[in-house]
């Protein structure tokens, strides 16, 4: 018999996005520990795909959580500026 359970917790865009914020987050974390072109240029990546899962949520009924998501994308947007000087 196949196993057709799936996974607990479906994707669905607020948690893209917020999975998306959070790499996002973690990818700067690393780019401010360890500032090389490379760490720098994984941030920026991770930002701009987290910028485009909060576009794509909304529309959503939760727009609480739509909220805390941009204002962590503009706390993330703040660190980056930061390392670029």
């Amino acid at each position: 018999m196949p196993d057709n359970d799936t996974s607990l917790q479906a994707q669905n865009p607020i948690s893209d996005a917020q999975n998306a914020v959070d790499h996002a987050y973690n990818a700067i974390s690393q780019a401010m520990s360890h500032p090389t072109p490379q760490t720098i240029e994984q941030a920026r990546n991770s930002l701009t795909k987290a910028e485009h899962a909060v576009e794509q949520a909304q529309g959503n009924a939760n727009t609480e959580v739509l909220d805390r998501l941009e204002e962590a994308l503009s706390a993330e947007h703040e660190d980056l500026n930061q390392i670029n000087g």
